[in-house]
């Protein structure tokens, strides 16, 4: 009897520790998941972006590609030619006004207006004003180099240099850094038509520029340029996000 009773005992004190290990297991799982998220971000629309550290700043890995507000306000899709030009109000498109295939690369395009609600970003994050951009580039050389350090390798998304536009510095890329800068081109302003995209990157600034303008970045596939410009707020440009 007293056989007995030791082995039930054995038996509950075994399927306690089990239990316990598991639960150890299950919540050990869990921080570890937890850990490994905090590189990972997601905008309203439970898109996915990793982040890098670079110097002082992390930023996202790649642009942004939300259709909402982090307030889960949608933000105005606008195709039309010249409703786009006629706007002074928030709106974004997809190249050639193609989801499907740009989105996933190169996000989406927005004009400067959807900037400067201050809604754009994920909470947490937030479009960069051009000082941060500046903080950026100067860490990784100067407006005149950084170009190399910032910009995806190889020719999957970037157009390889013409003769007649060859930079030395172009066989140089790395992209050190792990920002990964795509050639995603613009909407432009002018005529509301799509272009560059291979060729040239553009990416807002949070910085207001007179009443028309605002300063942006752009990179190029011929060269390791990095250059801040003043741009009309009707550009549909790239937007990378900065934590705050």
């Amino acid at each position: 009897m007293k056989t007995q009773i030791e082995m039930k005992r054995r038996n509950i004190i075994k399927i306690c520790l089990i239990v316990i290990s598991g639960i150890l297991l299950i919540f050990g799982n869990s921080c570890k998941k937890d850990e490994e998220d905090k590189s990972i971000v997601k905008d309203f629309d439970g898109n996915v972006y990793h982040t890098v550290i670079i110097g002082t700043q992390t930023w996202m890995v790649e642009n942004l590609r939300t259709t909402k507000y982090n307030d889960g306000t949608i933000i105005s899709n606008v195709t039309g030619t010249n409703e786009w030009l006629s706007l002074s109000t928030p709106a974004y498109c997809w190249y050639n006004n193609d989801e499907i295939t740009y989105k996933e690369t190169y996000g989406a395009l927005y004009n400067w207006y959807t900037i400067k609600t201050g809604k754009l970003c994920p909470s947490g994050w937030h479009v960069p004003t051009d000082a941060e951009w500046k903080i950026l580039i100067d860490y990784l050389g100067g407006e005149n180099m950084a170009g190399i350090k910032l910009k995806e390798i190889g020719r999957m998304h970037w157009n390889k240099p013409t003769p007649i536009h060859w930079s030395s510095t172009d066989t140089l890329v790395d992209n050190s850094s792990g920002f990964t800068a795509l050639p995603g081109g613009c909407r432009d302003n002018h005529n509301g038509i799509f272009e560059f995209i291979g060729n040239n990157g553009y990416w807002w600034s949070s910085s207001d520029w007179v009443d028309l303008g605002a300063l942006g970045r752009t990179m190029s596939y011929d060269y390791s340029i990095a250059s801040s410009y003043p741009f009309s707020k009707k550009f549909g440009f790239s937007v990378r996000c900065v934590n705050d």
